[in-house]
């Protein structure tokens, strides 16, 4: 592999949503995910229930908002990491619901948390029907 940025572009409306932009670039490794907040009904409107305080240092570089009712994003998901070799990996940090790289499940009750990324590898953030979903590629390279 050669030594271009990696992006990850949002593949679904919500993660478009989510990220604002048509692409973020992984300057930093290990390149974190994770959920911001959640939200939630209190007295019939919409409100952040649980929030990382603003001091606290950041735990990822890429915080997602999940407005779902079912949360797909754990507040430290999975984190993309470059080897020696220059290949990159995903790595679930734990995350409740997991993620599906390519169709591999990881994390949750799977034994595999970490699993080698390619340029196109597509990246759902929890369960399968998480409207989360992402493309790693290269920042000069097409999927």
């Amino acid at each position: 592999m050669s030594d271009e940025t990696p992006v990850l572009r949002p593949e679904t409306p919500t993660a478009r949503e989510a990220l604002q932009a048509d692409e973020v670039r992984l300057d930093a490794l290990p390149f974190r995910v994770g959920r911001e907040s959640r939200y939630g009904l209190v007295r019939g409107q919409w409100r952040s229930m649980e929030r990382r305080e603003l001091e606290a240092a950041p735990n990822n570089e890429l915080y997602l908002i999940d407005n779902g009712d079912v949360l797909n994003v754990s507040r430290e998901h999975f984190q993309i990491e470059r080897d020696d070799d220059g290949n990159y990996a995903l790595v679930d940090r734990g995350s409740t619901c997991g993620t599906v790289v390519d169709d591999t499940p990881l994390g949750t009750d799977e034994d595999q948390i970490r699993i080698p990324l390619r340029d196109g590898s597509r990246i759902r953030i929890g369960t399968p029907e998480s409207p989360f979903e992402f493309t790693f590629v290269f920042a000069d390279g097409e999927s």
